[in-house]
């Protein structure tokens, strides 16, 4: 529609004018409006559907890019750090939803314009249309020169904005902290050191595509230039019509806001290719620990009579954390409704193991048998499911407690509130109007440090685990209701395998094998009393905590 309004322009000053037939010039003016009309009507509905599919698209990236992040390997995740993955999930997608929506709008309409408008102008003026392509390669090759160099320039901007989001990230983490220790000038000064160096790297990623608009309007107004002047001797000379001349500059202007259209396309590709490509590198990266059920056929290896008397066996493991070598050489094995109890100073790879057992890393060296059976080869989701578990620093989310503790297991009333008991929580939440729907504050933030640690113990009694695992997780309850809660695993959950990580002695002393750890290395093994009398900081560590002698 907008190629036809400078050719019936043209039509009516050359043809119809001469004519002097007013009802011809009156229709072909209808037509005109009628061609104005379409083409507004067409571009809104052609604007609503880039939208809309660009809407769709984008939507369907964020839900695969999100399905994949929640995923991933815990080593594929300290790979691209967790503020990269928030940056790749939003400010990624929100440029490549931009491309999508431009390169539909623009990427199909200045074509069109385009090569039209050249083509009609071939029609009207061959002369004329020579002289303007001749600017044309000047065009292609400013927008392919600066948007090659866009791209990466796009990329170190996104770089820049992981380290913002990481910034910002520890510092609404860590608020608290931050305002008791009076840092906030410093933060404030750290977040400004990242702020500047997104805003200095997107100042240049800019400049260098802002450049393409004036390069491309001065090389369009020096083609327009010599049409006008060659236009002006051809139509002195009589070789053409003031209607061509007046159509061609219509089309001329035309084929210049194609030409600024495709820039500043490119300019939206070279940040949505910069977003893709990092978001393609999450979603195309392989999970090295996802295991799928056993086919029909297929039958798992054993560690052999002996290993299959073990409900939990590690063989010579180790493992590093890039080049910090974390555990040497760990083995120990605990059989059914055994307790193990892991005991040992900050940083000496209690959680590491139980990282192991869960198979969220993979050791290095050695190897890790459940019931004899290699842990890599157990298909991931029914390795899941044998755990209940309590991290050090876990997570409640802000919901209900009743969806806090069953985490979308379908658990009913009676089994919620089981669990409750079970881990001496459901005195505080019946003191709750709404009870087990009492809403919780992100992180729990509105309940106490042993109230939380209550609700996380529940979520993990209330799965019925084959294993429960314990990390430090007893570590803000009283003595008394940390003894309460002991009694009472013992008790209710005497055919589970529990596996307890602690600071506190008193809290694993009951266990039937008890390792202690010291950078990495198990220093001592075996029972409480054993201990005592073998290893000699487990029972420096008994006599500081309990107090006065070994009798104590």
């Amino acid at each position: 529609m907008d190629l036809f309004l400078p050719w019936i322009l043209a039509y009516i000053i050359d043809t119809v004018i001469p004519q002097k037939d007013t009802v011809k010039i009156v229709v072909w003016g209808v037509i005109m409006v009628i061609c104005s009309i379409f083409a507004v009507l067409f571009n809104i509905i052609a604007n609503r559907m880039a939208s809309r599919v660009a809407g769709n698209c984008t939507r369907d990236i964020r839900h695969d890019l999100y399905a994949k992040i929640s995923y991933l390997d815990s080593s594929k995740i300290d790979e691209f750090t967790i503020s990269s993955l928030e940056s790749r999930l939003t400010s990624d997608t929100y440029y490549v939803h931009q491309m999508l929506g431009m390169i539909q709008r623009l990427g199909v309409r200045a074509p069109i314009l385009l090569i039209g408008g050249i083509t009609v102008t071939f029609m009207l003026d061959a002369r004329l249309s020579l002289v303007m392509l001749c600017t044309m390669p000047f065009i292609a090759f400013s927008i392919y020169y600066f948007s090659k160099k866009g791209i990466p320039l796009y990329t170190k901007l996104q770089q820049s904005i992981d380290k913002m989001t990481a910034v910002v990230r520890d510092n609404a983490s860590g608020i608290r902290i931050i305002k008791a220790l009076r840092k906030s000038e410093y933060e404030k000064e750290r977040f400004d050191k990242v702020n500047i160096e997104a805003i200095e790297n997107e100042k240049k990623a800019g400049a260098t595509m802002a450049a393409t608009n004036p390069l491309i309007t001065f090389f369009l107004n020096a083609g327009l230039a010599a049409v006008i002047v060659v236009g002006a001797h051809l139509v002195y000379s009589g070789k053409s019509g003031v209607g061509n001349i007046i159509a061609f500059m219509s089309y001329f202007t035309i084929i210049s806001n194609a030409m600024l259209s495709v820039s500043r396309m490119f300019t939206s590709i070279s940040k949505g290719s910069a977003g893709m490509n990092r978001i393609e590198k999450v979603i195309t990266s392989k999970s090295e620990l996802f295991v799928e059920d056993l086919k029909a056929n297929e039958t798992p290896t054993t560690n052999g009579e002996k290993g299959e008397n073990y409900h939990v066996e590690f063989k010579n493991v180790s493992f590093s954390y890039g080049k910090t070598r974390v555990l040497s050489n760990i083995s120990f094995a605990i059989r059914h409704s055994q307790t193990l109890g892991i005991i040992g100073a900050t940083g000496s790879g209690k959680s590491t193991i139980i990282s192991l057992l869960m198979r969220t890393y993979d050791a290095e060296e050695g190897e890790i048998y459940l019931d004899g059976r290699n842990i890599k080869e157990i298909p991931t989701k029914k390795l899941c499911e044998k755990f209940g578990v309590v991290f050090q620093n876990d997570f409640l989310f802000a919901d209900s407690i009743k969806e806090n503790v069953s985490f979308c297991r379908d658990l009913d009333d009676k089994e919620i509130e089981a669990a409750l008991e079970n881990a001496q929580a459901l005195d505080f939440v019946n003191r709750y109007e709404d009870k087990t729907m009492h809403m919780l504050d992100i992180k729990g933030a509105n309940i106490s440090g042993g109230q939380k640690q209550r609700l996380l113990i529940a979520r993990a009694l209330a799965g019925n685990p084959e294993f429960l695992v314990l990390d430090d997780s007893s570590s803000a309850l009283d003595y008394k209701t940390d003894a309460r809660l002991r009694k009472v695993i013992a008790e209710k959950f005497s055919n589970v395998t529990k596996i307890i990580v602690a600071q506190r002695i008193s809290s694993i002393m009951h266990s039937d094998l008890i390792i202690m750890l010291d950078e990495g290395r198990i220093i001592g093994s075996g029972t409480h009393a054993e201990l005592l009398n073998s290893c000699e900081k487990y029972r420096e560590t008994y006599i500081s905590q309990m107090g006065g002698d070994l009798l104590g």
